[in-house]
């Protein structure tokens, strides 16, 4: 089988005129680049040099094989330099699916970045919901998935790495009449119209312990969509309340409930396992550990919890970013 390296001794041949030159060019013994030029005549069936004294010159066919010889090497260096840039994430392809609460956050920042500091990258980003976004990443057609894996199925074939645990809170719009109270019970809702998200059967599990049957989401919720961008909007001009991951609507005000909330998202990074990832997706993995991170709850200063907490928190630990 022919090899680059012979049609690197056909080219440097053709462009010297002479085996003793063409040698030194390539660093061989002229005995040796004779003996690959003849390998590669063999391997083709054609002579491609005519020897003539001490010059070596093409014979037709030795024409059009140096031709393409030229377009393959060029080729191969193109090839080689672009996976050098991948590697080093200055070019890189990024297929990323998100799910609604992860997409307001990180969706427009991963585009700007993209934008401003790699230009030269193609990024697409998928939205839907996780069981859509899950069957895509196996079909290969998504590098990564960000999604909470409170709803996802466990499987064999998922890795999950970069977890962080955001608080979730009922949202109003500042006006809305809940928002001027200091204690709000889940009774006092129940005059107002409740939107959330579907829901995994967890927080629903713990929503019912924390409020009882009536707090269960099937019964509670008035409206659901699968898009928060478009829920908050609704909480913004209207007196529905929002139950949602907190940082998602900054813009909303956080009901002070008694007893508290206490239930949160658990969003991470979902890729195949055993695979080797795709170099642009540590910009994902950056822009989730400054994004990720819970405003202050109303009353208190606690912050939440950021990735690296949930990783030291969480038993067993999760599979850590390669």
């Amino acid at each position: 089988m022919l090899t680059l390296v012979q049609l690197r001794h056909l080219v440097a041949l053709a462009d010297s005129g002479s085996f003793s030159r063409a040698a030194d060019k390539v660093h061989l013994t002229q005995p040796a680049l004779s003996r690959s030029i003849q390998a590669l005549e063999g391997e083709l069936g054609a002579a491609l040099v005519d020897r003539i004294g001490r010059r070596a010159e093409l014979t037709p066919t030795g024409r059009e094989v140096t031709a393409r010889a030229r377009e393959l090497l060029f080729e191969a260096h193109e090839l080689h330099e672009r996976g050098r840039r991948v590697a080093r994430g200055l070019h890189g392809t990024l297929r990323v699916g998100m799910g609604s609460g992860p997409g307001v956050m990180l969706m427009t920042p991963l585009l700007l970045e993209v934008a401003q500091q790699r230009p030269q990258w193609r990024v697409e980003v998928a939205r839907g919901a996780t069981a859509l976004l899950v069957e895509r990443l196996r079909a290969r057609l998504l590098d990564a998935v960000v999604v909470d894996v409170r709803s996802l199925e466990p499987a064999a074939d998922l890795a999950v790495s970069d977890v962080c645990e955001m608080r979730g809170a009922f949202l109003v719009r500042a006006q809305h009449p809940l928002a001027r109270q200091r204690s709000v019970a889940f009774a006092d809702l129940a005059a107002y119209p409740l939107a959330s998200i579907p829901l995994s059967a967890e927080v629903a599990r713990l929503l019912v312990e924390r409020y009882g049957p009536a707090a269960h989401p099937d019964q509670a919720v008035n409206i659901r969509c699968d898009e928060i961008a478009s829920l908050v909007e609704v909480a913004k001009h209207s007196d529905a309340v929002l139950l949602a991951v907190r940082a998602s609507a900054p813009q909303l005000t956080e009901l002070p409930m008694s007893p508290a909330l206490g239930v949160a998202a658990r969003l991470g990074l979902v890729t195949l396992a055993r695979r080797t990832e795709a170099a642009t997706l540590r910009v994902v993995r950056e822009l989730m550990a400054r994004r990720l991170v819970d405003p202050p709850a109303r009353g208190r200063g606690d912050r939440g919890r950021g990735i690296g907490a949930v990783r030291r928190a969480l038993s067993p630990p999760l599979r850590s970013p390669r």
